[in-house]
């Protein structure tokens, strides 16, 4: 097709969000922008680019609201426990079981994974920093270590499937206009796959460092170990006892049981779904509202109608200082979508699909090569996670993904590529600038050295699931 002025602008837009993102700037600015020139010059009236602002930004916000929504439950259900004092100790018992630096080495690895799955890890990690790392560092693991695998499995493996609350995989699958189940269940093979390959490749590189049980700390380790046993928790009451010891049994196994419920259901389909759209979510969501509930009425009683505003308002608070910047950012992708485009722009039939036109209009030019196609969207995932997100880069992933067409990859496969690619860089492991500043000041050291420390073991676990993609899925 013979491409428009407004195709050109499209993609000039699409690369000054590129070029921003690389130098570590917001993009928010140059989104809306392009949002109003686009429209603009497509519809030939100023007024009617006005509005588009208006309702790029209003379709994402429906189509991501349920993100918004599962955050927020999520969340206040971790800050109820917390009131409790569930939360430590739900992985208190964990600590006996740190004998040596290999053996704390695997468990701060499960234990980080598993509960930045459920709770994301940036609220996860003071609790894992205060209450397991301590013990690891006793045990012989040097703290850099314990940060580099914190690190690799929360920010990283847990983050970047993202299976449970399916955030990410909800963003790259509405800008793919794809099911989200797809891409998750796509996303949690890669996932495992690039962090299971970072975590051993880090084992491997470091484990001369680690020391017996019961060595002699230098001033440097028990400065860093003051560091990480500061971080303090509400004190709780005697009253408070018995509902801290049920509940820290009671939300895992209830979680536990969620998830098998979820596996059961895609096992038995015989297809890669189960729960379909946004059902999974919903169904975690569900779960951990009733949870909140019993929770706070445990902890407030008659006061628990006030606790649980408050704690919900704050989990929205999260939710939006977190994703808010991303709801402008899916809006100019979006609109480069002819499945979004017709709403944005007010158009009832022939809606443009100013990406995908872009992308077609270069397939005779470039190779059809699935490994060129699969390399290319992790290096514009990795690219987009420059800015220290890892999450604002999904949309233009996802729509990446929707326009590419290369040696029968699908769109689910790079759109999972993508999102590898955008976490793994700017979720925490690879940045200096991104969340990774908590785990390093959790554990006093260095920002600098803890991203050199992971970027060999997470660039070697990115290429091999890449190359897995192409060949497997």
């Amino acid at each position: 097709m013979e491409l428009t002025l407004s195709h050109w602008l499209y993609g000039l837009f699409t690369l000054a969000i590129i070029v921003t993102m690389v130098w570590r700037k917001g993009v928010v600015f140059p989104t809306l922008l392009g949002t109003f020139v686009i429209a603009w010059v497509y519809k030939g009236n100023m007024i009617d680019g006005l509005t588009a602002i208006f309702n790029a930004n209003l379709v994402a916000a429906k189509e991501l609201f349920n993100i918004f929504l599962i955050i927020t439950f999520m969340l206040a259900l971790l800050h109820s426990m917390r009131d409790l004092g569930a939360d430590r100790r739900m992985i208190q018992p964990l600590q006996r079981l740190m004998v040596n630096a290999h053996v704390s080495y695997v468990i701060l690895a499960v234990v980080t994974y598993v509960i930045s799955l459920f709770f994301w890890p940036t609220p996860a990690v003071p609790l894992i920093c205060a209450l397991l790392v301590p013990a690891a560092v006793r045990s012989g693991l040097p703290i850099m270590t314990a940060a580099v695998v914190v690190a690799l499995s929360g920010q990283g493996m847990a983050l970047s499937s993202d299976y449970i609350m399916q955030v990410a995989p909800g963003l790259s699958a509405a800008s793919a206009g794809v099911e989200t189940t797809v891409v998750a269940d796509k996303a949690l093979i890669l996932s495992l796959v690039v962090g299971i390959t970072a975590i051993i490749a880090a084992y491997l590189l470091y484990r001369k460092q680690m020391r017996t049980k019961g060595h002699v700390l230098n001033e440097q380790e028990l400065e860093n170990l003051q560091t990480t046993e500061t971080i303090t928790h509400k004190p709780q009451t005697k009253h408070h006892d018995f509902w801290s010891k049920l509940f820290a049994v009671i939300v895992p196994l209830s979680l536990l049981l969620v998830v098998i419920y979820m596996m059961s259901t895609k096992l038995s389909s015989g297809r890669m779904g189960g729960l379909e759209g946004g059902d999974g979510a919903a169904f975690v969501g569900g779960v951990a509202v009733v949870l909140l509930l019993l929770s706070t009425a445990a902890f407030g009683k008659q006061h628990a109608l006030d606790y649980i505003t408050t704690h919900i308002t704050n989990g929205f608070v999260f939710a939006f200082k977190a994703m808010g910047p991303v709801i402008p950012i899916a809006g100019f992708f979006f609109l480069g979508s002819s499945d979004f485009s017709g709403d944005i722009l007010a158009i009832e039939a022939n809606a443009p699909a100013l990406l995908f036109d872009l992308v077609q209009s270069t397939q005779d030019i470039l190779p059809q090569n699935a490994f060129l196609a699969a390399f290319s969207i992790l290096i514009i995932g990795m690219i987009t996670g420059l800015d220290g997100s890892g999450f604002s880069g999904l949309p233009l992933t996802g729509a990446l993904s929707a326009s590419l067409n290369s040696g029968g990859l699908d769109a689910e496969t790079l759109a999972a590529i993508g999102q590898m690619g955008s976490i793994w860089t700017g979720g925490g492991t690879l940045v200096a600038w991104s969340s990774i500043i908590a785990i390093a000041g959790f554990c006093g050291v260095s920002v600098m050295e803890l991203v050199r420390k992971n970027f060999f073991p997470v660039l070697i676990g990115l290429c091999l699931a890449t190359v897995g993609a192409v060949i497997f899925l």
